[in-house]
């Protein structure tokens, strides 16, 4: 099982909670560090627009130069926290860090590879049907060249950051606070809280207000189904990936986190409920076709059963 395999290792909770913030110190200060870097290099501390470009993130981004640029510094980031996550996994918990991915006596990369191309097909084809709906809501971006440096960045870079946060939350968080609270419950439901707002700084909470936190829990909880039912985390490590992966070569907007040299850019005005609304009928079908395809069943023990303390791996 999923989480009663991390019994297995030194699972106390002081343990995770020292672990989290050694990973939050790769992640946010030591990651940080290229890309605060890079803005110093470019600002003129004489100049007091310069200055005045630290209050808005986008600006502070401009100044350091491409989107892809800006992009392949942010990913660092990520880069160094996965690296952050090992160190925790392997010297604080003493664990196997496949203990973190799966239970199977093996990663499954035709699970993960089979989610991948679900999600990107279906979240590829909704943009592009917006785009033959609502022309007049997108702007054509596509420039050869940066588009293909932003493709790279996106194969070597980009599943870093996306597995990186599914191996941290849920894997890592999951697995702790199951051990903690002995309850599937709070390992379901607290990091996909947390997941969300973990982007509470984002730029589209600035434009959508709040309640656009609903769509980071909802698609967190939405992965965590996924880790839960299917005893691994595969099928959310290549959600995930899938997901970010669209939206970074196909559509940006000025207000989104990250801006990409994608192929189209939304001018549309974004709108909360429509946002939000279709996540409740988008994530339910994919959790309905990925429990058919993998035969899932005992839903209330898995997802909030009690943490069994008998487990024998």
């Amino acid at each position: 099982m999923f989480i009663e395999q991390a019994l297995d290792f030194k699972n106390d909770w002081w343990r995770y909670l020292i672990g989290f913030i050694v990973i939050f110190l790769f992640w946010q200060f030591i990651g940080a560090i290229p890309l605060i870097i890079g803005m110093i290099s470019q600002m003129d501390f004489s100049d007091l627009e310069s200055l005045q470009a630290l209050e808005n993130p986008n600006d502070m981004f401009s100044m350091i130069g491409s989107k892809n640029t800006v992009l392949t510094l942010l990913l660092i980031s990520f880069l160094i926290g996965f690296l952050g996550l090992f160190i925790v996994v392997k010297n604080i918990h003493n664990q196997n860090f496949k203990s973190l991915i799966t239970s199977r006596n093996k990663i499954d990369y035709s699970r993960i590879i089979h989610c991948f191309v679900v999600i990107f097909t279906l979240n590829s084809l909704m943009i592009f049907i917006s785009y033959l709906i609502s022309p007049s809501s997108f702007e054509y971006n596509f420039q050869l060249e940066p588009f293909l440096i932003l493709f790279l960045i996106c194969i070597f870079l980009l599943p870093f950051q996306t597995t990186f946060e599914e191996l941290l939350v849920r894997g890592y968080l999951l697995q702790g606070f199951g051990i903690a609270f002995k309850s599937r419950a709070a390992a379901f439901i607290i990091p996909s809280i947390i997941f969300g707002f973990l982007h509470i700084l984002n730029p589209e909470i600035d434009k959508l207000g709040y309640g656009f936190l609903v769509a980071y829990i909802l698609m967190g909880m939405t992965w965590g189904i996924f880790t839960l039912m299917d005893d691994g985390n595969e099928l959310a490590i290549g959600a995930h990936y899938a997901n970010n992966l669209v939206v970074f070569l196909f559509l940006t907007a000025d207000w989104h986190a990250v801006q990409t040299n994608a192929v189209f850019m939304s001018v549309e005005e974004p709108d909360l409920l429509s946002m939000i609304i279709p996540m409740f009928i988008y994530y339910p079908i994919l959790i309905f076709y990925f429990s058919k395809k993998y035969n899932w069943t005992n839903w209330s023990g898995k997802l909030f059963g009690k943490i069994n303390d008998n487990y024998e791996s």
